[in-house]
């Protein structure tokens, strides 16, 4: 597995989080039950990449506006700005690690205003960094962006070489919710580049590597036939100026049909999104799957921990769930799990209980059996010390 790339998430009242943060193995495994907060993590990830590439006013209106990302349960008088931050490892086989964050405040007359914005670059012969607040610092020579208080630095000063590395991680970074009637749907072509959250632009997903990798095509149909027995191939399939995906099912020798995205089961095509979204290219930094084990028969679950742990061989893998099944799977350890647990209103990330970890390094229990048994729940008191403790802060001193 590949180191992960994201070493640390730092959440400052977004969405269910008034505070938080998580550090990651690859791959890590965020459990928990419906409503505990998991999408809202993912969103996270989702929130920090189109902010690379998008206008920060966009990238709220997409979710509802500030107050919509914002936390709610922030007592009477608590500042109410939401934050974000990540601290990173190494990049490139040139920079040691660095962290990026940000913070932003709602305001009455323009929404929103970035309060301050960091961005620190290790690099193996010195560091380099910006610290923007209402003055904008740095201790790169002659870097002097213009800048509007609602948007942010990053993307603006990421043509420089030494920015440039930290802006692509994060604008490369894909969070999947993989839904089948989207892959039925006759599909508009595009580049093919990038997978959809939803996975509505698989088949052209599909055509663009079987241009650039004929071998990558391959060795999906072989994981694809392992969660769905008896589907040989797939390939894209033009239908004038749209395109959609056809499916070769083979039970014999000299027979076999073939059958278009239409009429495939829901647990086919989601297989099929997961399998593009592993396969893309380029490859993304870090992927994030939601609840991948959602319309996949249990027997066919090993076949997407197969997949998901091909993957971090390549890229982090992130995955929620509420899966037993899906983590039954023998090497998942104690420091691949994480739990988000929903408490007093408000959303917490924790690591296993001891007793859990103890259970697990001792092989008397797995962590799918763990879950059964509701054994990863944390106690009432460590969510008290977690509030004791407070959380990692977004910024550091530079100077």
């Amino acid at each position: 597995m590949i180191e992960p790339v994201i070493k640390k998430l730092i959440l400052k009242r977004f969405r269910s989080f008034p505070q938080a943060q998580a550090d990651f193995d690859n791959p890590t495994f965020f459990v928990g039950h419906n409503g505990s907060g998991k999408s809202n993590l993912s969103d996270a990830f989702s929130f920090l990449a189109e902010s690379m590439s998008s206008p920060l006013q966009a990238v709220f209106d997409r979710r509802g506006g500030i107050t919509s990302v914002r936390n709610r349960t922030a007592a009477r008088g608590a500042p109410t700005n939401l934050g974000l931050g990540v601290e990173f490892g190494p990049l490139n086989g040139l920079i040691d690690g660095g962290r990026f964050a940000f913070e932003v405040k709602a305001i009455p007359t323009y929404g929103f205003e970035v309060v301050r914005e960091q961005c620190l670059v290790r690099f193996k012969k010195g560091r380099f960094w910006f610290d923007r607040t209402k003055k904008f610092r740095t201790n790169v020579e002659g870097l002097k962006p213009s800048l509007d208080a609602a948007s942010l630095c990053l993307p603006v000063v990421g043509g420089d070489d030494r920015f440039a590395p930290v802006l692509r991680m994060l604008a490369a970074m894909r969070v999947y919710s993989i839904q089948p009637q989207r892959l039925r749907e006759m599909q508009d072509p595009d580049s093919g580049t990038a997978l959809r959250p939803d996975g509505s632009n698989a088949a052209s997903v599909l055509q663009e590597l079987s241009r650039l990798d004929s071998k990558a095509v391959e060795d999906a149909s072989e994981l694809l036939k392992n969660i769905v027995p008896g589907t040989e191939k797939f390939r894209p399939k033009k239908h004038g100026n749209k395109l959609s995906i056809e499916f070769e099912q083979k039970w014999s020798d000299k027979n076999k049909l073939n059958f278009e995205a239409f009429s495939m089961s829901d647990g086919t095509l989601r297989a099929l999104g997961l399998l593009m979204a592993v396969f893309q290219r380029p490859t993304p930094t870090l992927i994030a799957v939601e609840e991948p084990e959602a319309t996949i028969h249990p027997g066919a679950l090993g076949a997407i921990l197969d997949m998901l742990l091909q993957a971090a061989k390549s890229m982090q893998v992130v995955v929620t769930t509420h899966s037993p099944e899906l983590l039954d799977a023998e090497w998942i350890k104690d420091s691949n799990l994480r739990v988000v647990s929903w408490a007093a209103g408000a959303s917490h990330i924790m690591l296993p209980p001891e007793s859990a970890k103890t259970a697990m390094k001792d092989h008397l229990m797995g962590a799918g059996e763990l879950m059964r048994a509701n054994a990863l729940e944390p106690a009432e008191e460590l969510f008290k010390a977690q509030e004791t403790l407070g959380m990692g802060a977004l910024f550091e001193e530079l100077e």
